[in-house]
């Protein structure tokens, strides 16, 4: 069982790399080819997986993460308790401004299979930025995509004067208000 780690690798110039982490892989791919779409001035590759740990077999071809993105469906108790799991897999470092909950379904409250003090309590435990939005309207998907490049941007370092750790912070912070 490989754990992450955020510094274990080189980073590649002018480039970012993001993983998305959710249980539904419908809604990972379009808000990676919405992120994909969107103008940028560094190249970004996106990886998907459903879950961690990743596969160590090609763990030497695999470039540096730049920023996690655990994605949690509020309609799906399964969901969140995969992202928990996963969670055992990434390296402590990563917290230090590196991950990111990206809560989706929010549109359709009544629907909803998980508790909100789970997700509060995530944010709380881990120290992470927490987004929610409804990626099935375009114009959310559009605008989240383009905030998660933004962060992606800073966690990769491409933004002189930004750290991860600050940028992070400032996230996190601004949530709990």
């Amino acid at each position: 069982m490989a754990v992450l780690r955020p510094f274990s690798k080189l980073p590649a110039l002018n480039s970012a790399v993001l993983l998305l982490v959710g249980s539904d892989e419908g809604i990972q791919q379009k808000l990676a080819e919405a992120m994909l779409r969107e103008k940028k001035s560094f190249k970004v590759n996106i990886h998907l997986a459903t879950s961690l740990p990743l596969s160590s077999e090609m763990d030497h071809l695999r470039p540096r993460i730049d920023l996690i993105v655990f994605m949690i469906d509020i309609k799906s108790k399964y969901s969140l308790k995969n992202v928990e799991a996963s969670l055992a897999h990434v390296d402590i470092s990563f917290f230090l401004g590196k991950v990111c909950f990206l809560v989706t379904g929010v549109g359709r409250v009544n629907h909803c299979s998980v508790e909100m003090n789970s997700i509060w309590k995530l944010q709380e435990t881990y120290s992470s930025p927490m987004l929610f939005c409804e990626l099935e309207l375009e114009g959310i998907r559009v605008a989240t995509a383009q905030r998660l490049l933004r962060m992606l941007e800073i966690c990769a370092g491409l933004v002189p004067g930004v750290s991860a750790l600050y940028f992070g912070s400032l996230m996190s912070s601004s949530a709990n208000y």
